[in-house]
C-alpha cells in the first residue's frame, strides 16, 4: 500500500493508534520515523516508523500500533 503523504503538512496533526490510542501531536518527521509528543508537562516522546502508518486525513495520522506496541517507541 502506497500512501501519498505531505509530511511536512502532517506536522502538528494529532496521531492516532489502534483503537484510537492517543500518540500525541506529531512534532517533527525524519528519513524514516514519525515523532510525536503527548503530554502537557512531562512529555512522552514516540518515535513511530513512518511503514506504520496507515491513514492520514488530514487531521489524524493514523498508525499500526497497539498501545502495548507503542511504548516500545517510547523515549524520554
Amino acid at each position: 500500500m502506497s500512501l501519498n503523504i505531505n509530511w511536512d503538512e502532517a506536522i502538528k496533526k494529532e496521531a492516532r493508534g489502534i483503537e484510537d490510542y492517543d500518540l500525541g501531536e506529531v512534532h517533527e518527521i525524519q528519513a524514516d520515523t514519525v515523532v510525536t509528543k503527548k503530554g502537557v508537562l512531562d512529555k512522552d516522546k514516540f518515535y513511530l516508523p513512518k511503514n506504520l502508518v496507515e491513514a492520514y486525513d488530514g487531521h489524524k495520522l493514523r498508525f499500526r500500533v497497539t498501545k502495548e506496541e507503542a511504548q516500545t517507541f517510547r523515549r524520554d
